[in-house]
């Protein structure tokens, strides 16, 4: 008891924990923001090829981790254009940065809120949408004053639940990101990394401060729903 004491007042503790947050918050805007976006227009869209379009958005979540991880590296990694053209833009690659971390996370949380966010505004009733237009509303003063407020349950908990996803997120990090102190280190690596050095300690410590996050965010996701 002493020993994981003592394991939780080091920076070696907390350093994860706080990678984590940050990086889950970054990719949670990209990801919370785009999936608003996208999942309201394809709200009330249907366009050729929607089913095969949706189905490959949806796909982070039934592949393995390391497969996200695998097609990260051949998208993003230096033999690739995307990897030269950004390397070329901020003089180092993308690969093993903090950003690959938050492009991971943000990959395969997306599909969560894209999946939320599409629910919420199908279930928005389109006459109240109408009637605002005809009161000389504008799209993106129907879509902030009317669409977001009516939506507002659901893509609330689709925020948390993306998030959640992408504080947990492993092997895709893993692969595209690595392992780096300080750096890339999130919650789940750290726990992985302990574990296979035998700091049982501080595997625990990492595992019990991670279910009481995740505990709590869930916990007020169900919250909503029964409200």
């Amino acid at each position: 008891m002493d020993l994981l004491h003592s394991s939780l007042l080091t920076d070696e503790f907390w350093s994860p924990i706080w990678q984590s947050l940050k990086i889950s918050t970054v990719s949670g805007i990209i990801v919370i923001v785009l999936g608003t976006l996208i999942g309201k227009y394809f709200s009330r869209k249907q366009i050729k090829g929607m089913s095969i379009l949706e189905t490959i958005i949806m796909l982070p979540i039934v592949l393995p981790p390391t497969v996200v991880g695998f097609l990260l590296i051949v998208v993003f990694g230096r033999n690739s254009l995307m990897g030269r053209i950004i390397e070329w833009i901020f003089n180092q690659p993308v690969i093993f940065t903090w950003w690959a971390a938050v492009i991971a996370s943000a990959i395969v949380a997306f599909p969560l809120m894209y999946q939320s966010a599409k629910a919420a505004f199908q279930s928005v009733n389109s006459d109240i949408e109408a009637a605002a237009r005809l009161d000389g509303a504008n799209e993106w003063r129907v879509f902030l004053f009317i669409s977001i407020p009516l939506a507002s349950r659901v893509l609330i908990s689709g925020c948390i639940l993306s998030f959640a996803r992408a504080l947990g997120e492993f092997g895709a990090t893993l692969m595209f990101a690595g392992n780096i102190p300080g750096k890339t280190q999130t919650v789940p690596t750290a726990i992985y990394i302990a574990m296979d050095s035998g700091n049982t300690n501080l595997a625990w410590a990492w595992v019990i401060s991670i279910m009481v996050i995740s505990f709590v965010m869930l916990l007020f996701v169900r919250s909503r729903q029964f409200q």
